[in-house]
Order: structure tokens, then sequence, then C-alpha cells
């Protein structure tokens, strides 16, 4: 069986939004997904997402009666890990069709739970004492460490966020579309060293959904766009605290999950059209293209800097403009699947040309979990 993205959509705007709870944004996302697959809450028996709300109160509110329900939690890859549940659960015959959801008050915090880490939670015991909160902080570890073991310069990672907005330019729902250079980036005021503020991710509201089945029931229903095929899939998770990584510079559960989705898709890196890579903070996308082995170790920075991930570049990579230049509402993965699925249709605002296959990288806490997706829109 080969399970089949036949519905995509986002919330109606993405930013700041004070007037939506996080539960209106999921309901927003959930209703333009099914509209946009030309069904009803009635053609759907799973409901799958994370956080508050959770399964149960986004399929009471849709009026869905599920067959399956999926509340995994693993920090900001959640969403792809739903996918991948939803692909095993409709092939092992418990439900037909899935909804994914996802909504996110991350700025204006309305309806949000309260941000709070215990004494008593690991991080309270064994991170918060030596000075690290959150993922500025906590980030700085792993970059800081991978920095002076490969040799990145700060200018390398700078070109991050100058490809990043290379591609939101051209996104008019971006939340930061003017252009910037590597001195603009070095230039913005310091959060953490070494992540200047446009190196960091945005804080914003927002949410989308995901409508996923099989491909036979996808025939028999008809699609209002062209379907996406699932060809690959893969999950991870290494520590749920970064002081516990095996190797603060390189992701065990980005080298895992990665390599399960691509075995099981039967793609090599150069069948691989577009690539994204949930873009947190600068470093991340660096670790991503080498633990999936696009690049050799200690060659992302440059391979990045010299535009090879920009437009125009052999590697089109976060073509949005990623959760630094086009929204982040703290859990990026939908988002980061909703521009592969507009990629692989031919409809996202900075369209690549020829996109066949596209790979979608997701990250989890700060390098805790990841799951990866293999997406095409054919079969091979």
């Amino acid at each position: 069986m080969t399970a089949v993205i036949i519905g995509a959509a986002e919330t109606d705007e993405v930013g700041r939004l004070p007037e939506h709870s996080a539960f209106r944004l999921h309901l927003e996302g959930a209703r333009n997904a099914l509209a946009d697959a030309g069904l009803t809450k009635d053609d759907v028996d799973g409901v799958a997402t994370v956080g508050t709300p959770g399964p149960v109160q986004v399929a009471h509110a849709l009026g869905i009666t599920p067959a399956w329900l999926d509340g995994t939690s693993v920090g900001g890859a959640s969403f792809l890990f739903h996918v991948r549940h939803a692909m095993a659960a409709i092939e092992a015959g418990l439900c037909h069709t899935v909804l994914v959801t996802h909504g996110e008050s991350g700025r204006s915090r309305v309806g949000a739970p309260p941000r709070a880490f215990g004494p008593d939670s690991l991080l309270g015991q064994f991170e918060l004492p030596y000075g690290t909160m959150g993922p500025a902080t906590t980030f700085t570890v792993t970059a800081l460490r991978y920095m002076k073991e490969t040799g990145l310069t700060h200018e390398q990672l700078a070109s991050v966020a100058v490809a990043q907005r290379r591609w939101s330019s051209r996104n008019p729902r971006a939340a930061m579309r003017d252009l910037v250079t590597v001195d603009d980036v070095l230039a913005s005021r310091l959060v953490a060293y070494p992540f200047h503020l446009l190196e960091c991710c945005l804080v914003t509201d927002g949410g989308g959904a995901l409508v996923v089945t099989s491909r036979e029931r996808a025939e028999a229903l008809g699609t209002r766009k062209p379907p996406v095929y699932v060809l690959g899939a893969g999950e991870s998770a290494e520590s749920p605290i970064i002081s516990q990584m095996e190797d603060f510079t390189t992701s065990r559960s980005f080298r895992l999950s990665s390599q399960a989705a691509f075995a099981e898709a039967k793609i090599t890196h150069g069948d691989v059209d577009h690539l994204m890579i949930y873009d947190a903070f600068a470093h991340v996308p660096i670790y991503g293209l080498e633990d999936m082995g696009f690049v050799g170790r200690g060659e992302a920075g440059a391979f990045i800097a010299e535009g090879h991930t920009s437009p125009g570049g052999r590697l089109p990579m976060n073509t949005n403009g990623g959760g630094l230049s086009y929204t982040h509402t703290g859990m990026y993965g939908m988002f980061a699947m909703q521009e592969s699925i507009r990629q692989l249709r031919g409809e996202a605002a900075a369209q690549v040309p020829g996109v066949e296959i596209g790979v979608v990288l997701g990250n989890g806490g700060m390098f805790m979990s990841a799951a990866t997706l293999a997406l095409a829109n054919r079969l091979p």
C-alpha cells in the first residue's frame, strides 16, 4: 500500500493573530485541509495532533467519530511522526483517512499552556543550574562545539539566514521579506553567543493540517489537487536533554530517521529535487545537510554560503523562508511539510521548476527527536 496526502493547507493567516486561540487555529487548519481535499468531516476516521487541545478535543469539535487517534508528542517534528504512524494505521486497516492538525498561538499565547520547567524535571535538575533554559541558550552548546571542531565561521553560520531570506523575499506570506547580507545578520542583536537575532527562529501564531489516506481510496474518492505520495518515512529519538547527546556535533536522530526514509523510498541523494530541513536556529540545517548525507563532515556551512541552497542553486532548501523568515509557531514541522507539498504540486510562492521528489527533515526539541519523509508527485 502507498499512502498519499490528498489535502494540505495552513490557516488563513500566519504571524501575529491575537484574536485566534490555539484551538481555533487547529480547527481553521483542519477546515482548510478538508476543503483542499474536497472532503467533509464524515470522510475522516482518524485524527492525530499534539499539545493542547489534543486529538480527542479536535475530533469532538469537528464532529468526527474516530476509529484511530494519535497524540504522539515529541516536539516540533511530531507531525511528521503522525504521518508515518497514519501510514501504518491505514495499512493495518485500523482507519482509512487521517486528519493531522496543528494550531499554536506561539506569539500571542491565547489558549496556550504555560511554559514551565520544574526543578523536578530533567532540565531543571541537570541543565538549568548551569544557565541554559530554552532553545536560544541550549542550542548554543551544540553550535559552539560544532564550530570549534569543524571550523565553521560566523560568516558561514550567518549565510544560512541570508539564504532563507532570499527565498522568503519571494513569499508574500512570509513574516520577514527584506533581503539581508551576512553583515546585516552579524550586526543584528546578539541573543546568546554565537546566535544573533537573525539566526534565531521567529515566534508566531498559525497552524495547518494534512489529510492522509491510501492510494486506492484516493483514486476512489477522486482528488481536487494532485496527490502527493509518501514514498518513505523514518523516525528516531536520542535524548530528552541536550547535555546527554552522544556527540554535540551531529544528530543521531537525523542520521537514523533519514536513512530509514531513503531506504524505504528507494531513493538516493541525487534523486532529491527539493529539501526542507527544520531551521529553528541557523545551525540546524547545517547538521541536517551533513547528517542526511548531502554533504560531507564540516562542508555544509560553505555549501550554503556558496549559494547551493539558494534560488538557482543545485539543492533548493527551505523555499518558504523557513522558521527563520517565514513563520515559526514553536512546533514548525507542519509548515515544512506544507511547503514540500506545495512544491510537489507546483503551487509554491517561490516555485522550483521540475520538482518531483522532496524530502522533509523535522527536528523535535533540541535534537531530541527527528522524523524524515520522502515525498513525490509520482510513483517511481
